[in-house]
């Protein structure tokens, strides 16, 4: 019983921290099957992520602080979908007076709601970090991930490599959040492998209801090749080092330590 409940907390926490992403998702669903009037698509798609982003910082549900973050991202993103649009890795069909070079201005608020459920989940779960790896390194991977997306229309593609990488640094490195009180723990590159497998079926949601299409789903959509999941999986890799390293250097929500043993023994659970 006391496990069920946990489980329900922790599926509670999860849904809270994931408002931002809920709200893009049912607006794609909801203007792909009731076509609203006087804007394209895409136009009305970025009223409301803009107005859903003012609600949250209004209300309280994100801080100033992360509303930075969030923003980050968002120019992040947007600078990857200018250049994979301009690839032809991915296209955006519709119509809409807030495309640029083909790349809706709604697409960026796409990776900024994952920015959204980091910091969200990072504040909510009161999530702390163990064995830390140095900073040189953290920037050094991030900026070789996000690079790798770029380069590897033109080059080889290192994104195994990368991802082998990723298991080397962080080896040792542990993620704790607590749940009703209690401190469970768990292999942070677990957490990236289960973040970026939902993220790939959220991918799929996103592109079943048109928010974009790859080239294989022109002509009907079809199943996000497998495949994506490490495209993704990278990209929550950046998503979360940036967040993490940002919040170091700001010295709050959420402390990164190297403890030598855990001080709520008994009170703790392995996930």
């Amino acid at each position: 019983m006391r496990a069920g409940k946990q489980l329900l907390r922790f599926g509670w926490e999860q849904a809270l921290s994931c408002l931002f992403p809920v709200v893009i998702f049912a607006s794609l669903a909801l203007t792909q099957i009731i076509p609203l009037p006087f804007l394209p698509r895409y136009d009305w798609l970025l009223l409301i992520c803009l107005v859903m982003q003012w609600g949250m910082v209004k209300s309280g549900l994100e801080t100033p602080d992360e509303l930075k973050v969030i923003t980050l991202f968002h120019l992040i993103g947007l600078a990857l979908e200018l250049f994979k649009v301009h690839m032809g890795s991915w296209s955006y069909p519709g119509e809409g007076y807030s495309k640029l070079f083909g790349v809706p201005l709604y697409s960026g608020f796409m990776y900024a709601s994952v920015a959204s459920y980091l910091c969200q989940a990072w504040r909510r779960l009161k999530v702390e970090l163990i064995r830390w790896p140095p900073f040189w390194a953290v920037v050094a991977l991030a900026a070789a991930i996000y690079l790798n997306f770029f380069t590897h229309h033109y080059w080889i593609d290192i994104r195994w490599w990368l991802s082998g990488l990723v298991i080397v640094v962080f080896w040792k490195t542990w993620v704790e959040y607590e749940v009703g009180g209690t401190r469970y723990h768990m292999p942070l590159a677990l957490s990236f492998v289960l973040i970026g497998f939902f993220i790939w079926i959220a991918e799929n949601i996103a592109t079943f209801f048109g928010a974009w299409e790859y080239p294989n789903q022109t002509e009907a959509w079809s199943l996000v090749h497998l495949g994506k999941v490490s495209s993704w999986l990278l990209l929550v890799i950046v998503s979360f080092l940036i967040v993490a390293t940002l919040k170091r250097v700001k010295g709050k929500g959420g402390a990164i330590h190297i403890p030598t043993e855990h001080s709520q023994q008994g009170q703790e659970g392995t996930v």
